[in-house]
């Protein structure tokens, strides 16, 4: 049974809580939101009038989007009748300790209770919650801005229950993201792995003087911006290969990529695991192109 979310609290309102703040307003959600900042009605207000011609253009309904908003006069206030919240907070292990302690003292039993940490899994600040409330604590992590950008990595901890990771997932999606379950905790999670090795290597190029940092943007913004945003590296590189598909690619240009010395010398795979990646890029990606040489 799908669970009924009609109240959210947004914890700590820097630019991705009062990103977060105007999608669930504009989905229709009463909206909680806490933050000592002494700004907070002012840095609300001019994100609501901000954001709201963002998200009509996407077909919400914005009328009265300001009334479902609510400042609150601290945490406990925020969370009290909240049937969700979206914590915003520093990125800091023992700040999220203790503020996730509070949240699960003081939310409803039945609150789901997510972190848009950017980094930190949350098995790392939930080793004191009781079973029961650990089995409700996530990472649901937006890419900023959230009401534009759609993909919430979900990450459950070591703790975390099954109900609650199928309740972010009905969460998100209510208010139109496109939430992806990770089931592996790791420092960064995957979005900001690869978006980090990517500027690593950005970075090291710039720095050899091989290209300018104006060139290098204009490389990616004119070629692999353009080929991820619509079928990712794995897709791509299925395609890439022509009707051998990615197991062509590899076999074709897969050594000579390994001794370009990217990926920071990791080795490369070979035996049963290259074979394993090999035929979990096939399986989707063959699907994929199904779809559209069918549509």
């Amino acid at each position: 049974m799908t669970r009924a979310f009609r109240t959210a609290a947004v914890i700590g309102a820097g630019t991705i809580g009062l990103s977060w703040t105007a999608l669930f307003a504009a989905h229709g959600l009463t909206v909680r939101v806490s933050d000592p900042r002494e700004d907070l009605a002012e840095a609300v207000t001019e994100a609501l009038e901000q954001y709201a011609p963002h998200l009509a253009a996407r077909g919400l309904d914005v009328t009265g989007l300001a009334d479902r908003v609510r400042l609150a006069a601290d945490v406990t206030d925020a969370v009290r009748d909240a049937d969700v919240v979206q914590e915003n907070g520093p990125e800091r292990a023992g700040f999220k300790k203790d503020l996730f302690a509070t949240l699960a003292r003081e939310a409803p039993a039945h609150a789901l209770l997510l972190s848009s940490s950017s980094a930190i899994p949350s098995t790392a600040f939930t080793g004191e919650l009781a079973d029961e409330d650990a089995a409700r604590v996530l990472i649901g992590h937006p890419f900023n801005p959230p009401h534009l950008v759609p993909l919430v990595e979900v990450v459950p901890g070591e703790r975390t229950g099954e109900e609650a990771v199928q309740a972010a997932l009905d969460f998100y999606t209510s208010v139109g993201r496109t939430p992806v379950v990770e089931r592996k905790e790791i420092p960064g999670f995957v979005g900001n792995r690869l978006q980090n090795a990517l500027s690593r290597e950005a970075v090291y190029l710039v720095d050899q003087g091989v290209v300018t940092p104006e060139d290098l943007d204009k490389i990616m913004t004119n070629s692999l911006g353009l080929r991820w945003a619509t079928v990712g590296p794995f897709l791509g590189s299925h395609l890439g290969g022509g009707p051998g598909g990615y197991r062509h690619l590899v076999a074709h240009i897969g050594a000579s990529m390994q001794r370009t010395g990217a990926g920071g010398g990791t080795p490369p795979l070979t035996g049963e695991r290259q074979e394993r990646l090999i035929e979990a890029v096939a399986r989707p990606a063959a699907t994929s192109t199904s779809c559209a040489t069918t549509s």
